[in-house]
């Protein structure tokens, strides 16, 4: 006897044409998602690597929230990061960690590829004056300038960009105390009432915080060298590491430096781009420097430095290791 006739299994579906262009949409957002690691870099052509605050931005700017409230409240409002923290999910909702996202995330690509872009630029420039024939390698002071040039280069981008989150994170839901819908109303009254100026008015706070990178670059080749000197020279012990590896101990040892030297300078440019722009507290830097010494001290000038420094080596770690890996791919 036979037995039941088994009948052949029915083909795929075909592909309809209301499908191909979510399929070739698909495919572009792909490649988008690919070509994103690489910026071309404005100040020379050069390919260069978002990468300051590259890696989980919703992490990133959920720390910036805590970060900047500390920084610019009044004393006594907050206990510490924690309390900050659960103020704002008690009273807000946990949707107010993420005010003031939608301008770094637009900005920051942009910010980010001048800045590393510029930064070897300006290497290869100074590197060119110290040995013409780029037989010895650049110092360590070459390294802190271009740093420096760099970090002013970017300015004139970041500042309006990070006076407009600034304000938005500020902003507490509070319907009597609230002055701005996003981002876009944000800069349409800032313009409105101060002209396009107010946007850049942290601008002087700006550069000097920005000199900081000086310290970030110059700390990185330090300790860059510092473990692949140790690798060479103990090849079988412990201290021997990968490239790749000294590469991400020193990003994020470099960003530890970076913050502890420039947070005092951080909180007088937030305290700037905090301020009303009808009736401004703080008439230059050095007064915004000055009323926060009256609140405690040189302690009052870390307030908020530990969701800073948590944060800041792992993203600055990631960051610099794909970089150095991009830029030495694109090289090559």
């Amino acid at each position: 006897m036979t037995g039941p006739s088994r009948e052949p299994s029915p083909p795929p579906p075909p592909i309809m044409v209301q499908q191909i262009p979510r399929l070739r949409a698909l495919a572009r957002s792909k490649g988008r998602s690919r070509r994103r690691l690489v910026g071309l870099d404005q100040v020379g052509c050069r390919p260069s690597v978002r990468c300051t605050e590259p890696s989980s931005f919703s992490h990133v700017n959920h720390s910036q929230t805590i970060k900047l409230r500390i920084q610019c409240a009044s004393p006594g409002v907050y206990n510490g990061p924690m309390d900050c923290f659960l103020q704002t999910i008690r009273k807000e909702g946990s949707r107010a960690l993420y005010k003031g996202a939608s301008p770094p995330a637009f900005g920051w690509a942009l910010s980010d590829a001048v800045l590393m872009g510029s930064l070897d630029r300006y290497r290869d420039w100074l590197g060119r004056l110290e040995s013409p024939d780029r037989s010895k390698p650049l110092s360590l002071g070459s390294h802190a300038i271009a740093g420096a040039l760099a970090g002013w280069t970017v300015c004139s981008i970041i500042t309006p960009i990070e006076t407009i989150k600034a304000k938005l994170q500020m902003q507490t839901s509070d319907p009597r105390t609230k002055l701005f819908t996003g981002p876009i109303d944000c800069a349409r009254q800032i313009v409105q009432k101060g002209g396009p100026r107010q946007l850049y008015r942290a601008l002087p706070a700006t550069l000097i915080f920005r000199t900081c990178f000086a310290i970030m670059f110059s700390s990185y080749h330090a300790f860059s060298t510092l473990f692949n000197d140790l690798s060479k020279k103990y090849p079988d012990s412990s201290f021997a590491i990968s490239a790749p590896v000294a590469q991400f101990l020193a990003g994020g040892l470099a960003a530890e430096v970076f913050w502890l030297v420039g947070y005092p300078l951080d909180m007088i440019k937030n305290r700037i781009m905090c301020d009303s722009f009808t009736k401004p507290k703080y008439p230059s830097w050095l007064s915004a420097g000055r009323a926060i010494w009256l609140e405690g001290g040189a302690k009052a000038f870390y307030r908020g430095l530990t969701p800073c420094i948590l944060r800041a080596f792992p993203t600055n770690a990631a960051a610099l290791a794909v970089w150095e890996g991009a830029m030495k791919v694109l090289k090559d």
